[in-house]
């Protein structure tokens, strides 16, 4: 019975260590909720490019700046609604376990998600400004599944996962050139929705 005991008391010590460590409070809503929002946008996308009447499939394009402009406007309210939506969804969830939102675990986290997010965000300027318009997609596909994988460390293993199907995403998408805004709703819409109805289920539904 010592030993049982022990043993109990070692696990016990475990899940204390990995919950003060790991920001657990990550919602599957909110993942549900950035991928629809992608979804969204890379409608509200490819609406603006039909209308203006581009379509390239080559790797160095010159995009006409009213569209340009469009294009800024739609991604920048689209990552704003995403982080929006999720941060309120981790609040709630964070809310619901009695656990804090924000400390240290959640810093960390945050900050391994956003320097790579942060390289990918310069070198998708340094592509349209020298007119590589092909390798936005597949640079900012990578670069976040990177993100993820650094932040994985922080919080549930399933978004190391995620890190790495988006890496591979944006690496197919680098292949095939003028495809970006498919392989875009795929990796911010598609597998978002579909990773965060995975945590929902396993982490969250009563």
């Amino acid at each position: 019975m010592t030993n049982e005991k022990y043993i109990q008391d070692l696990s016990d010590i475990k899940n204390m260590m990995e919950k003060s460590s790991r920001f657990l409070s990550l919602s599957g809503k909110s993942g549900i909720a950035a991928g629809s929002s992608a979804l969204i946008g890379a409608y509200a996308a490819w609406e603006a490019m039909h209308k203006e009447n581009y379509i390239s499939q080559e790797l160095i394009s010159v995009v006409p700046q009213k569209l340009l402009i469009k294009l800024g406007l739609i991604a920048g309210i689209t990552l704003v609604s995403a982080v929006l939506l999720g941060i309120y969804f981790t609040h709630e969830s964070a809310k619901k376990q009695g656990r804090s939102f924000w400390d240290n675990t959640a810093k960390n986290l945050l900050l391994s998600l956003c320097y790579p997010l942060a390289t990918g965000g310069l070198v998708g300027l340094v592509l349209v400004s020298k007119g590589l318009i092909g390798l936005v997609a597949p640079a900012m596909l990578i670069f976040y599944g990177l993100g993820l994988i650094s932040a994985s460390k922080y919080t549930v293993t399933d978004i190391h996962y995620l890190g790495i199907a988006e890496v591979i995403l944006g690496l197919i998408a680098s292949v095939f050139i003028g495809y970006g805004l498919f392989f875009w709703a795929i990796g911010f819409g598609f597998l978002h929705i579909l990773y965060g109805t995975i945590m929902y289920f396993k982490y969250e539904k009563e």
